[in-house]
């Protein structure tokens, strides 16, 4: 129900409606409410209109509707967008590897199967890049036999599409919406994993399914979580629980970085080292090396796949290497190790292949332990770090509790990476000998964390303590001593030296025939000695013919002195009334002088 009030009434100003709705008011009652019925006529009050009974109006649909539709239809495409990614990145993958196979299948003189051989090739080559464990069904014995050594370089390919695929999908990582890109990065990605394990299961590489469920949805999760995390700027990441949670102090968390940091050196070096060792065991073996290489296949096709599966195997040797180096060694075989402190040859039913035959063919004497160069190089780098980190801060450097603590946690961090990349870098490659083949992956992580621990710590608090103690000496000036005086006085001195042997001597001129001095002599030239007696003069004698008497000489103490530890001021009053005594006195003598002399001879 409404109402209409008058429009006469007072109280009503002139914005105020007439009817609390103007919905409710009608065409006929508008104009008697607002205006006269004529120009001319003069307003009068008109009764108010009765009140009528009207419908409300209906409410409008709820307004929150619209933003929530915006918001889910945004949702949704970031969501497509994210799935069609993935299935992208999976594609450009799954699209080289067949390309790679496909031109080493056509380029073979003997293939042994046609296209569609090739292309399981290719998609289990795929799996097997993401860690997929692969079953050989076409063995000579009838037996199938597992290939679960992962080339690390094949691993590299999916990473890095993944990883640029989810940048270039999340913008610049603002939104709400950047969890729905890379759910749906990773969906898109293992959808296509799971479509090439069912393809792939019908040829001579057989995936195992439950290594496929596994890998590839974890590999896609963790390579678009990077790519995301970039996309954002990298911010900050919440610390685990055991180092304080999401509400650790500042402290804490630079500590984390740096023992992060300095364990990201230390594993470079000492994956480094061991790629060096297996450079020089290449050359050292490069007969036997060369000899496998021929011996494997004929043709060139043949050795370029070789060559190819032999680059791809470059990380894995290095890891290999860094085993060899921490002293636990890696497997040849089974109950065949090699290691630095293992006498036991290597097995003599290996596969010919360039990189096994430059395996070292015993150990346990001197030559064999020089590698431990390697991993007492990854230490110190880790100590170096973690010191460099402690002493950057001039005003408070950390101490050596805080030190050790940030290097013992750097050799976990170590110890973990070295054992991710062990088990990644070893598996079976055959049933029976070759079933066990590689470095095992807790013994090496074991070794790596202990050296690390043991040869940082050390020099981690050795460098910290002379960083710090450098930087000191540098900030400390050096004590004056009594012969080397300070920089201000030895300024002050100099002057005062300079003052008194340096100083012009006074002109002298010939009046009368008897030489005068200049009478224009210049504030401080006359000083008093020690005896009262006014000289002038900085040595006492000019450049005329005149030999100074001896009370014209100064005493000792004056202006001749060479070394005045005490100058006289120049503005001292007593000083400058005796200049000016001395000034009248010489005045009145040379006046005295030139009235009695006889006049010159005009002839002369």
């Amino acid at each position: 129900m409404t109402h209409a009030t008058d429009s006469n009434d007072p109280t009503a100003g002139s914005g105020h409606p007439t009817g609390h709705t103007w919905r409710d008011r009608t065409d006929a009652t508008w104009p008697a409410l607002t205006r006269p019925a004529s120009r001319t006529a003069p307003m009068t009050p008109t009764a108010p209109p009765p009140t009528v009974p009207t419908m409300a109006p209906m409410a409008p649909p709820a307004t929150w509707s619209a933003p929530l539709f915006g918001r889910s239809r945004r949702r949704s495409s970031r969501l497509v967008a994210g799935v069609l990614g993935g299935v992208l990145a999976a594609g450009l993958g799954l699209g080289a590897y067949t390309a790679l196979v496909m031109v080493l299948w056509i380029s073979s003189p003997y293939p042994d199967s046609g296209p569609g051989g090739a292309l399981h090739v290719a998609a289990g080559l795929w799996l097997l890049s993401h860690g997929v464990e692969l079953v050989r069904t076409d063995t000579l014995s009838g037996d199938p036999a597992p290939i679960g050594l992962v080339p690390l370089l094949l691993l590299a390919l999916p990473a890095v599409l993944l990883h640029r695929s989810a940048r270039d999908h999340a913008d610049d990582g603002s939104g709400p919406g950047v969890r729905t890109t890379w759910a749906g990065l990773v969906t898109g990605y293992a959808a296509v994993g799971g479509v090439v394990t069912l393809y792939a299961s019908g040829g001579v590489l057989r995936p195992l399914w439950w290594w496929a469920v596994l890998c590839v949805p974890l590999l896609a999760a963790l390579a678009a979580g990077t790519g995301v995390w970039t996309a954002c700027g990298r911010p900050r990441l919440p610390l685990p629980a055991i180092l304080g949670g999401t509400l650790a102090t500042e402290g804490r968390r630079q500590l984390a970085a740096a023992a992060a940091r300095a364990a990201g050196a230390g594993v470079l070096a000492l994956t480094g080292g061991g790629a060096l060792l297996v450079a020089v065991s290449l050359a050292w073996h490069g007969g036997a090396a060369r000899d496998s290489f021929l011996q494997l296949t004929e043709g060139w096709s043949g050795r370029f796949t070789v060559l190819l599966l032999c680059l791809a195997l470059v990380p894995n040797a290095a890891v290999w290497g860094a085993a060899y180096a921490l002293g636990p060694g890696f497997a040849l075989g089974a109950g065949h190790t090699a290691g630095p402190l293992h006498a036991a040859a290597p097995a003599g039913l290996l596969p010919p292949f360039p990189l096994l035959a430059a395996a070292p063919e015993g150990g346990g004497t001197p030559v064999y332990w020089a590698v431990g160069a390697v991993p007492l190089a990854a230490g110190v780098t880790v100590g170096w770090f973690t010191a460099a980190r402690a002493a950057a801060d001039r005003t408070a450097p950390w101490s050596a509790r805080r030190t050790t603590t940030a290097t013992l946690l750097a050799a976990l961090v170590s110890a973990a990476v070295t054992a991710l990349l062990t088990s990644l870098a070893a598996g079976p490659l055959g049933g029976g000998v070759l079933a066990d083949f590689g470095p095992v992956w807790w013994q090496t992580g074991g070794a790596a964390g202990a050296w690390v621990a043991v040869v940082g710590v050390p020099v981690a608090l050795v460098a910290r303590w002379w960083r710090v103690r450098k930087r000191a000496r540098r900030r400390k000036p050096a004590p004056p001593t009594a012969a080397q005086p300070t920089r201000g006085a030895d300024c002050k001195q100099g002057r005062a030296a300079s003052a008194g042997l340096f100083r012009r001597a006074p002109k002298t001129t010939n009046v009368g025939g008897k030489p005068q001095r200049d009478l224009r002599v210049a504030d401080g030239e006359a000083l008093r000695g020690e005896s009262g007696e006014t000289t002038f003069g900085g040595h006492g004698h000019g450049h005329g013919d005149e030999t100074p008497t001896a009370d014209e000489a100064a005493p000792v103490g004056s202006r001749t002195t060479p070394y005045s530890p005490e100058p006289t001021p120049l503005r001292d009053p007593d000083s400058h009334a005796a200049r000016w005594a001395a000034l009248r006195d010489l005045s009145s003598t040379g006046r005295n002088e030139r009235e009695s002399a006889p006049d010159a001879d005009p002839t002369v």
